[in-house]
């Protein structure tokens, strides 16, 4: 049986809009897969149903309007979370435009996830808090049978509300091959596959450390996950498209957005301590070995409650002095508004001399104008050389994202085709045994000794980093051994924090991954109370990678590039 080739078209709300159509018209594909819903993105939605608009995503009406004809012609099946808030208004939006196109197509939608409405115990699964408010969403993560068992009854478009990332392959596969509750290795591998593709083009050089060394990164190719039988796939993307497609950065993408070893799911666990990656062929990555363990008996649900209203001002900071400015324009915006009335105040002061004001609090009005025109009355009354780049505004909402677990069996998926109910889905699974021990990683050679050199951390390593609620994620990887013997050896969590000291007062895990040659650090409550509510510049750490790989260290003469400027070291 050939490989299943999945293709992304989406990586996030907001994603590129020719894609669908660029991977539908690129080369043979067998099911086209968009992912709309981060964490973020289920309270955007919520907001927008509020002021009376879909609660799902309407970009993914405006790509399918591209390629529904072309892909009923091919049978190209059409898998998508974008039904978000509302999978059955989507579904019939769907049918709609299907309809003004002329085209018949069998759709499926698939509910269940929705818990509002039943009681939950709003334990933050993260830091054992209680919520403080009611949910305005409530959505458990469900896993790819719904989608299997909608493919298997003949849809052709299946739109989903939260369903994990890796779902939109997992149910293809279990569609494809059968796969039973007791196929951990081939689940486990399709889970894999579905990480590495998710977030679209950053599987294909799109965001990577090493983007000199990327071609035509302006046209990056979305990635195909070829998926076979036995779990194992190949990670590639359309000829002649731009970006590249190699083990780093594939490396790059299995490391994003990750906690430990062990990648937690509905189906199954995947272990990506065992991932082997091998070198498929020119934009080719074979991705093999992966273990799978039984699924755990709970499911995470994404909870977001609203919080208040949050207003920031920036300030720029130029010439001598800059710390004692920073202090000048803060008390004189402090003698206006007093500190002390908000409900929480960041300030952050950066290296480039912006100044950064942040307040949150319950009352709009005190949040809103009341702030920001106390901060533009200071302008002829604070330091020498001021200027914003704000303008006085009123203040906005947010909320706070809430990660609880439900036992699964109180979940029950449900899937319609056409608005018929399909029979209940039998999730299934394994009964769980002991867990195995961390699989021994290959053979690493010692450090390598002789002189150092001053440089930066990125020129022997690659990083990426993100979201995970409240906290962040940080990985860190090497191209070769040599190279992952001495990071491993070096890179510390007390090492971290003092190469990034915003890091000192957080926990941190470390969690090794010798066989893709990896680090990932895990930062508990670096982002507060998830994106939405962090009041960092950069609230979902995506920077973070590149700020460590910027620092200064000392490394092995042996371990540093020999060719020309530029080589890459983590390909």
């Amino acid at each position: 049986m050939s490989a299943l080739r999945v293709a992304n078209c989406s990586g996030f709300y907001g994603d590129r809009l020719s894609a669908a159509r660029e991977m539908v018209e690129g080369g043979p594909i067998d099911v086209l897969t968009g992912d709309w819903l981060a964490e973020l993105t289920m309270l955007i939605l919520a907001g927008n149903r509020l002021k009376g608009r879909p609660g799902y995503a309407p970009t993914f009406l405006r790509q399918l309007e591209d390629v529904l004809g072309p892909c009923l012609d091919r049978g190209i099946r059409i898998v998508t979370n974008a039904g978000g808030l509302d999978p059955a208004g989507c579904a019939e939006a769907v049918h709609e435009l299907a309809a003004r196109l002329g085209l018949s197509p069998k759709v499926a939608h698939v509910t269940g996830d929705d818990l509002m409405g039943r009681p939950l115990d709003l334990v933050n699964a993260d830091t054992g808090e209680r919520a403080p408010a009611a949910p305005l969403t409530a959505n458990a993560y469900l896993g790819g049978r719904p989608v299997a068992a909608a493919l298997s009854a003949g849809a052709d478009v299946v739109v989903t509300g939260r369903v994990t990332d890796a779902a939109l392959v997992t149910g293809p596969g279990i569609w494809r091959y059968g796969w039973g509750p007791g196929d951990l290795d081939a689940l486990a591998g399709s889970v894999v596959a579905g990480h590495v593709i998710e977030c679209g083009c950053q599987a294909t050089g799109g965001n990577y450390a090493f983007f000199q060394d990327v071609p035509d990164l302006a046209h990056c190719g979305f990635p195909i996950a070829e998926l076979r039988a036995d779990g194992s796939s190949v990670i590639t993307k359309h000829p002649g498209t731009g970006g590249v497609g190699t083990v780093g950065t594939v490396t790059a993408q299995l490391v994003y957005e990750l906690g430990g070893p062990r990648y937690q799911g509905p189906d199954v666990v995947a272990r990506f301590d065992t991932i082997t990656l091998s070198d498929d062929g020119p934009d080719r990555v074979l991705i093999s070995g992966v273990r799978g363990e039984p699924p755990p008996d709970t499911l995470k649900v994404a909870v977001n409650f609203p919080a208040g209203y949050r207003n920031t001002m920036t300030l720029v900071l130029t010439g001598l002095d800059v710390e004692a400015k920073a202090r000048a324009a803060e008390e004189a915006i402090w003698a206006r508004v007093p500190r002390e009335s908000f409900d929480q105040v960041d300030v952050t002061l950066t290296d480039a001399g912006l100044l950064r004001i942040t307040v949150m609090d319950a009352d709009r009005r005190k949040a809103g104008r009341a702030f920001s025109s106390a901060v533009v009355e200071t302008g002829l009354s604070s330091y020498p050389g001021f200027y914003g780049l704000t303008p006085p505004g009123d203040a906005s909402p947010y909320g706070v994202y809430w990660p609880v677990l439900v036992p699964a069996s109180e979940v029950c998926p449900r899937v319609f085709l056409d608005g018929e109910e399909l029979p209940p889905v039998v999730q299934g699974a394994p009964a769980p045994g002991p867990i195995p021990e961390p699989v021994p990683g290959p053979a690493l050679p010692e450090p390598p000794g002789g002189p150092v050199v001053r440089a930066p951390l990125g020129r022997v390593a690659g990083a990426r980093s993100g979201d995970k609620g409240g906290n962040a994620n940080l990985g860190v990887w090497a191209a070769t051994a040599e190279r992952y013997a001495w990071l491993a050896a070096t890179l510390t969590t007390d090492r971290l924090k003092s190469l990034l000291p915003d890091l000192a007062l957080h926990r941190i895990d470390r969690h090794e991954l010798p066989n893709i040659r990896a680090l990932n650090f895990v930062v508990h409550g670096l982002l507060g109370r998830g994106v939405a509510a962090s009041p960092r510049m950069d609230p979902q750490a995506k920077a973070l990678g590149e700020e460590l790989r910027a620092q200064v260290v000392d490394v092995p003469a042996a371990l540093l590039p020999q060719g020309p400027a530029g080589e890459e070291p983590g390909a």
